[in-house]
């Protein structure tokens, strides 16, 4: 054993004195080259978007924490749609504000956000449809709410945003389940 093991660690020694790289042929530099360049010219499908675009989300969750709806909403467009998963919908700031501003101070006493997650992408070419073109972010979080009328409820939220050209939200998707807080809330 003694023998193999000392086999072994020559072979090691001998081979890494050996540490001139291999230079590449001809034909792997140019495959490689070629392979860079078209890599430069073509623009991804999706690539990452600004980190800016996570801070956005991050103090939304601050202000919806704080009860500043305006805050909340300062960074949506005036012709912004408000979609929810069981296909509920909202059109336009002032519905969104004067919906979140009467759910905020009549049916949330409070309400707060953990375990974060963003991710900020850039769609320079449309998958399949029907995603548009441009910067989304995606969000997921974890919300802790207490109503007015004394119930807790919790869960995860999954939220995804559409900028505009002029940078401002003009549709957000809120993925949730809405069926523990309906019940929370004694609606059907």
């Amino acid at each position: 054993m003694k023998k193999l093991v000392s086999l072994a660690a020559g072979c090691c020694i001998l081979l890494s004195c050996n540490n001139k790289p291999a230079e590449p042929s001809a034909t792997a530099a140019a495959d490689s080259s070629s392979t860079q360049a078209a890599t430069k010219a073509a623009p991804q499908d999706v690539e990452f978007a600004d980190p800016k675009y996570a801070d956005i989300g991050r103090a939304a969750l601050a202000s919806m924490s704080k009860g500043d709806i305006a805050g909340w909403l300062g960074s949506y467009a005036d012709n912004a749609v408000y979609i929810w998963s069981a296909g509920d919908s909202l059109a336009g700031l002032p519905a969104i504000t004067k919906y979140w501003t009467d759910r905020r101070t009549n049916v949330i006493d409070s309400i707060s956000f953990a375990n974060d997650i963003w991710l900020a992408i850039k769609v320079n070419k449309s998958q399949r449809g029907p995603d548009l073109p441009g910067v989304w972010l995606m969000g997921w979080y974890q919300f802790n709410s207490k109503y007015k009328n004394g119930k807790r409820v919790g869960g995860w939220i999954h939220h995804d945003m559409y900028f505009n050209d002029a940078g401002k939200i003009d549709r957000s998707i809120q993925y949730i389940d809405r069926a523990p807080i309906n019940a929370a809330l004694g609606k059907k």
